[in-house]
Parts: structure tokens; sequence; C-alpha cells
């Protein structure tokens, strides 16, 4: 692989929230390095720690990457910052 081969690369973020259903799987185009996904948010209802029902809001994404030049432990934690700034949003509501 050359430095021409990764050149000109972008993230892009697709959502198909309006077309419903809750999950699909980005592939990444040359010259994209990675690619979110982003379904339709929608609303679970799960137990708090008092044994309590509470509504959680809950946003499906997906991120397909190009494996030549992320790390999948660095992809896995940018999901999880992804996670944590959506969470710290949401708790601001």
């Amino acid at each position: 692989m050359t430095i021409n081969d990764i050149s000109g690369g972008c993230f892009t973020i697709s959502s198909l929230g309006n077309l419903g259903g809750k999950f699909f799987t980005p592939i990444i185009n040359h010259p994209e390095i990675a690619i979110m996904g982003i379904s339709k948010a929608y609303t679970s209802i799960g137990i708090d720690n008092y044994n309590m029902p509470i509504k959680n809001k809950i946003l499906p994404f997906s991120l397909s990457y190009d494996h030549r030049v992320i790390d999948g432990a660095n992809a896995a934690r940018f999901c999880n910052l992804f996670k944590t700034i959506l969470t710290n949003l949401n708790s601001l509501d």
C-alpha cells in the first residue's frame, strides 16, 4: 500500500432513520476511510437501580472502516466515545 492508496479519504455519515428499520451495515467506498450508519431512534423500557421501569432512548449506529487505516481497537473506542457524548447530551433534556 502506498500513500496514494489512502490519500483523499473521508468519513461519511449515512442515515436511513427516515426509512425505518433498526440496523444496517454501511459499506465503505473508495476514497472513504470509514462510514457511520445511523438508524431510526426508538424508545425501550428498562429497569433502573430501584427496579422501577424507565424509558431509554436508543439510537442504533454502526461503523464500517478500512482496517488498513484504522485499528479495530481505536474504532471501538470511537464508538464508545460517540455513545458517551450522545448519552450526556440526552441527560441534558
